[in-house]
């Protein structure tokens, strides 16, 4: 295995390729989601000011009453279905083109750690080898999982929104102060819905990705050894990828099996130039070291990335980085690795946001 500075680069244009396409997705949701908003916003004030001015204090029995914020209710059920079902949409009309990018890619990849010219002799062709069947139902499988997943984003939002309205709704001596106070909590429920849409996005599009690789190196086991998990290796990464970075797995293994919206990529790694029947040594392998990389780190992001306990753990050589994932099995969902806690004897960690 000699993962190369080629290998690496056209790696990361694959990074770039799928980031872009991300990234177009979080504009469209973005900005559907914003548009939403502001049809139903004026309407949703104005109803909640007229109950507000009509007396010192409105109970929430008498605010569900209003049959104008009953429509407006009603209105904003109706736009968080139609987000809904647009999502899933928007997100599973990217999933062709991620694939057919996945698969040009890694025939590039494994040219990249062969000897000159080696591609042609050893037949390494993702394109004609990979069964068109296993792509259609890499899609499929894809499609069902994100409209599974859109499905539920209209009621739990919508709830979100009708639990805040009836919330502290005195007027006091200012209504209009209080309607605009209510609406802008609204909207933060409102666009729960949009955050959920996001985290489908991001991480079904790069399952789709994962997926449309191993298809595409198990088509080429003759010349592959496996494959390495590979991280961004910076202080936005949790501890369960920086532990995960360059474990070498099976073509057979799904992965990476990364938490949601995990940034981390699959790549293919060749037998031994040996083993392949060239009698020549590999050059050394230029895939980052994750660990020298960490201890590069200054001490506040060192502690950004671990949280405290496990920070000090890891700092009194009882906790190393290859402790730092484990693998969690989701109901609904398939398994993921995600950081491990610090071990008994230090504190509790504080949560931290999954980035990586």
């Amino acid at each position: 295995m000699a993962l190369t500075d080629r290998t690496m680069r056209v790696e990361q244009g694959l990074r770039r390729e799928l980031q872009r396409v991300t990234d177009a997705q979080t504009r469209d949701l973005v900005r559907a989601w914003a548009t939403a908003w502001d049809e139903v916003a004026t309407e949703l004030h104005d109803a909640l000011l007229e109950q507000l001015v009509a007396g010192d204090r409105v109970t929430r029995a008498q605010l569900m009453r209003s049959t104008r914020l009953a429509r407006s209710l009603e209105y904003i059920a109706d736009r968080l279905a139609e987000l809904a079902a647009d999502a899933g949409v928007r997100i599973t009309a990217d999933l062709q083109g991620v694939i057919d990018t996945t698969l040009g890619a890694q025939a590039s990849i494994i040219d990249s750690q062969l000897p000159p010219n080696a591609k042609a002799l050893l037949g390494v062709d993702q394109w004609s080898r990979v069964d068109p069947g296993q792509l259609e139902a890499i899609v499929r499988r894809s499609t069902e999982q994100i409209t599974s997943l859109a499905v539920p984003l209209a009621p739990e939002a919508y709830a979100a929104v009708r639990r805040e309205l009836i919330r502290g709704v005195a007027a006091g001596a200012n209504p209009r102060v209080t309607a605009r106070r209510m609406v802008r909590r609204a909207e933060k429920r409102f666009n729960g819905g949009l955050h959920r849409a996001l985290v489908i996005a991001r991480t079904e599009t790069l399952d789709a990705y994962r997926a449309a690789a191993q298809a595409a190196h198990e088509a080429d086991t003759d010349v592959l050894a496996g494959w390495v998990w590979t991280a961004e290796l910076d202080a936005d990464t949790c501890p369960a990828c920086w532990s995960m970075h360059g474990r070498q797995l099976p073509t057979s293994e799904p992965g990476p099996l990364g938490h949601q919206q995990c940034r981390c990529a699959r790549v293919p790694v060749t037998r031994s130039w040996r083993a392949l029947g060239f009698d020549i040594d590999d050059p050394p392998s230029l895939l980052p070291d994750g660990n020298a990389l960490f201890a590069a780190l200054g001490e506040d992001e060192q502690r950004r990335v671990l949280g405290a306990a496990r920070f000090e753990a890891w700092r009194a050589g009882a906790f190393p980085m290859s402790a730092w994932a484990e693998r969690r099995t989701t109901s609904g969902w398939r398994d993921s690795y995600v950081m491990a806690s610090a071990p008994a004897g230090f504190a509790p960690a504080r949560s931290l946001t999954l980035a990586s």
